[in-house]
């Protein structure tokens, strides 16, 4: 009888050691503020809008690009790059078919380029690394905006030091209207009920300095900031507000809500407005996604713009104990009352043309991690520090895939690996037509480009080639997770005119002054 009774005991103990356990788990994974102790005090930095000067019908605007100095937190300098500042850079704000043309110093004593995410230019106006800016020169590109309304943003695509560069500041807003968007009954009055968002998460020392190293895996910080700001506040008043949300960071991934819960609509993605707006509670982005979203806030009531973990079963115990995905609280909303009534968001906002998939010239498999090759079936080495796209690591030189101009293609995307991996294409928009064959969520169905890639999932999307051709200059597709990008998880893609001779011929080489783009 002692015996069992012993046992008895021995299990209860365990019991309770086990739900004392999953309680500790629980609040450390779901409960517990990863950036705690925000008291919220300090105003949200609004990016300034760049003013261009006109010169004929075209639209010329300035960009320094320098190393500075910069305070996250009073009285402690950090030392930042920036574009025409000391941190982040301006918001360039223009029209579909506006002409544009840059005038871009690098002061930096080091190459890096200016990437323009999401546009749809020419391939020797991009940005790439085949458009390096060498110390102490500048750079001039031109070109038409063909976009539709957006969110897009640039950031320096320099090889192997996209994610350095990134992280200590260059990055900026680039946004533009149209006649559909200026005529919507939305809120579009820039930094009043039309705010800009730039989520970036960074690591810091004791003495308010940044800190970063690139082991070669994805670089996550402990502390946000939006638009550089930390612990911020906005102010609004108690209406309608839209939200331009860019994840800026190099690789976390955030589920964005609002602390009471409340409902939001999205209205854009990252390449346009949405054909109707969607109601949502959480909103996931990845980096280098955009989101648009409104919130109602006639009821007067602050809130709290937050992050929230995955709310997987693997992923409670990661959160528990690492610093992949906890939750954050992003921004404080600070409600005026006013007596402004908003009109509710239109039933309409877009009218998108979808392409079908039988019309659709080829079909290109990409295979996102996995074993690297020499492109037979012998495995060279395997995942680990530097990962593949279709078992090859970015080479400057080799033009991995070749469109035709005016096509329309498919390209089926598989993660091998085992984390997610955001991909993304230059030039174009495209539209996700299935996840593992199963629709995408409505507030999927606009354009896009980049797209999160979960483990072992397939995502499928289609997009049309058109106005740009030049076989001499690649344009990019790549994760974007930056730290994967600057390892080797990148591939390069020209488009041709159909008649090129060069039609069908995947993986040729180009000639490079391989010096001038590695230094």
């Amino acid at each position: 009888m002692n015996y069992s009774k012993s046992i008895k005991n021995g299990l209860l103990s365990l019991a309770v050691i086990l739900t004392l356990l999953v309680a500790l788990v629980v609040y450390l994974a779901y409960i517990r503020t990863m950036n705690a102790g925000l008291t919220f005090t300090n105003p949200l930095h609004i990016p300034p809008i760049l003013e261009p000067t006109l010169e004929g019908d075209t639209k010329v605007f300035e960009l320094e690009i320098a190393n500075g100095t910069h305070q996250f937190f009073a009285g402690q300098d950090a030392a930042t790059q920036g574009y025409n500042g000391t941190y982040l850079g301006p918001t360039i704000k223009v029209k579909t078919g506006d002409n544009v043309r840059f005038n871009i110093v690098n002061t930096l004593d080091e190459v890096t380029t200016v990437h323009w995410h999401g546009m749809h230019v020419p391939p020797e106006m991009d940005g790439t690394p085949h458009q390096p800016i060498m110390p102490g020169a500048t750079w001039h590109p031109h070109y038409e905006i063909k976009n539709e309304a957006s969110t897009m943003w640039y950031h320096p695509h320099t090889h192997g030091g996209t994610a350095r560069q990134s992280y200590f500041g260059l990055a900026g807003l680039y946004i533009i209207e149209d006649e559909n968007s200026a005529s919507l009954d939305i809120p579009q009055t820039y930094g009043v009920d039309d705010i800009p968002v730039i989520l970036q998460d960074r690591l810091f020392d004791d003495s308010g300095d940044l800190v970063y190293g690139n082991g070669g895996n994805a670089f996550l910080g402990d502390t946000i900031l939006i638009n550089g700001t930390h612990n911020p506040y906005v102010t609004v008043d108690g209406k309608l507000i839209r939200f331009r949300i860019l994840n800026a960071s190099n690789a976390r991934i955030y589920r964005l809500a609002f602390s009471d819960g409340r409902e939001f609509h999205q209205i854009a993605t990252d390449g346009g407005l949405l054909e109707a707006p969607v109601a949502l509670d959480m909103v996931k982005l990845a980096p280098g996604e955009r989101a648009e979203i409104v919130v109602d806030l006639s009821d007067d009531t602050d809130v709290t713009l937050v992050s929230l973990p995955d709310p997987s079963v693997l992923s409670m115990f990661e959160n528990a104990f690492e610093n992949e995905s906890g939750r954050f609280d992003l921004l404080k909303i600070a409600v005026t009352p006013t007596e402004t009534v908003s009109a509710a968001l239109p039933a309409v906002l877009n009218v998108i043309e979808r392409w079908d998939e039988a019309d659709a010239a080829r079909v290109r498999p990409m295979q996102l991690a996995g074993p690297i090759t020499d492109g037979s079936d012998r495995v060279i080495v395997g995942q680990g520090r530097q990962i593949p796209i279709n078992g090859k690591l970015m080479d400057m030189a080799r033009v991995d895939a070749v469109v035709t101009l005016g096509d329309i293609e498919v390209w089926e995307v598989t993660n091998a690996g085992g984390v997610p991996h955001p991909f993304h294409v230059h030039d174009i928009q495209f539209l996700v037509l299935d996840r593992d064959g199963t629709p995408p969520p409505l507030n999927e169905r606009g354009w896009k480009d980049t797209t999160l890639v979960n483990a072992g999932e397939t995502v499928r999307i289609i997009a049309k080639y058109t106005d740009f051709a030049n076989e001499n200059v690649p344009y990019m597709f790549h994760c974007h997770i930056m730290e994967h990008e600057d390892n080797g998880m990148m591939g390069q893609f020209t488009v041709v005119a159909p008649d090129s001779d060069l039609v069908g011929s995947d993986g040729y080489m180009l000639d490079l002054d391989m010096h001038a783009m590695e230094h």
